[in-house]
């Protein structure tokens, strides 16, 4: 079988964790920040676990993580 090229976008937004969760980064953290308050950007810097219904289909963009 021939190895299965990673997802070179997929790559840098997605990590997996010990036990294979897949974490990720919040959204709305890039530009038009002025209207965000700081408890806002402050929670958007933090991680969070991958919605369920699109775990498969991003370990599916990473195999070999």
């Amino acid at each position: 079988m021939p190895k299965i090229k990673t997802h070179s976008g997929a790559k840098k937004r997605f990590k997996l964790t010990k036990n294979g969760k897949v974490k990720r980064a919040h959204a709305f953290k890039s530009h038009i920040l002025n209207k965000k308050s700081t408890k806002r950007k402050r929670n958007l810097r933090k991680t969070i676990v991958a919605d369920k219904t699109n775990v498969t289909q991003i370990k599916r963009l990473i195999p070999y993580k």
